[in-house]
């Protein structure tokens, strides 16, 4: 791997050892004209080293996502000690305007990837992130939440059967460690073409702030910027209590009726089969239906919306052995 030295040119801006630059990403206008423009922040150390991207807001309305990135930057955590950090707090910033997942299009970002030239709006954000940005990363993190009023538990994703990807998810120590496949036209998988490591990390619910998934997140940044000697010794990783937990496979519990959701039990709760979750009941109290696990397992989705139709996602619990930690499953 060549570190970069006064070589570093982004967006066509060269940017030194030892520089900080924020430099605006614009790909289009509003229909009023109005420039809108993606603020890319760059921080460089003097010292040449590997090259680190953080992004947040793929998803215009998970708001977790761009608080982490928002605190490392608030934090000067992305003043590193070698190499340089790359920070994108709002990719999806016509999303973010409007406090929607979409774009105005109403395309997904993260399914469009890695873009088009001349394709649609979404399209042609990733077009120009994927061929002027991501090249330069060496290894990049996304942080998303859940979507559709379901809360994540804090977690970083990682496709199956990669022992590096594990190791550095063992390293960042979200609460789970979850084996998901690369979904086609995802960020996750133009990187993974790329052969640039990615770990994508989830927590929250759409539309919503939540302080404890956000310092997992910022403590998760901490400790692998560590793991690649660039945290600076202003400041420190928090130190690892309890090793993640792996969640190799897992199952959606559907509704069974449509009704009223009334929930009750936590994220990140492990259960025994047949223990009770919740129920379902209709307004007029003629119905109440028990949701019961169908399973041993965690729990690492809630869903929190307080009408459900049969057939919608209301938890996601593992359906493997989770006791075994991502330490144990390197070896």
């Amino acid at each position: 791997m060549k570190y970069p030295g006064d070589d570093f040119i982004i967006l066509g801006q060269r940017i030194r050892l030892g520089e900080s630059k924020t430099i605006d990403f614009s790909i289009a206008k509003l229909y009023t004209s109005t420039n809108i423009e993606i603020p890319i922040i760059i921080e460089r150390s003097t010292v040449p080293g590997p090259t680190i991207l953080l992004t947040g807001g793929i998803h215009g309305d998970e708001i977790n996502g761009v608080e982490i990135v928002r605190q490392i930057i608030a934090k000067k955590i992305n003043k590193p000690k070698r190499g340089t950090i790359i920070c994108v707090p709002i990719l999806n910033i016509f999303g973010f305007l409007n406090s929607d997942r979409a774009f105005p299009d109403g395309r997904d970002l993260n399914r469009v990837f890695p873009g088009s030239k001349t394709g649609s709006l979404a399209s042609r954000v990733a077009y120009h992130f994927t061929k002027e940005i991501v090249p330069l990363a060496d290894f990049c993190m996304d942080f998303h939440t859940g979507g559709a009023s379901r809360f994540n538990a804090p977690q970083v994703r990682i496709k199956p059967d990669d022992k590096q990807l594990l190791h550095y998810a063992h390293v960042f120590n979200a609460p789970f460690t979850v084996f998901s496949p690369n979904i086609d036209k995802s960020y996750r998988t133009t990187c993974d073409k790329m052969n640039i490591p990615i770990i994508l990390f989830e927590g929250g619910k759409s539309r919503d702030g939540n302080k404890y998934i956000v310092k997992h997140g910022v403590d998760g940044v901490t400790r692998i910027l560590k793991e690649f000697e660039m945290l600076s010794d202003k400041h420190t990783a928090k130190e690892i209590t309890s090793e993640t937990i792996l969640i190799e496979k897992s199952k959606w519990i559907r509704a069974q009726r449509s009704g009223l959701l009334h929930v009750k039990i936590d994220c990140n709760k492990h259960v025994e089969k047949d223990e009770f979750l919740a129920t379902i009941t209709d307004p007029f109290g003629a119905m109440r239906f028990i949701v019961r696990a169908p399973n041993e397992g965690y729990i690492i989705n809630v869903n929190h919306s307080p009408i459900v139709h049969q057939g919608d996602a209301i938890f996601h619990i593992s359906t493997i052995d989770s006791n075994m930690t991502t330490a144990e499953k390197s070896e």
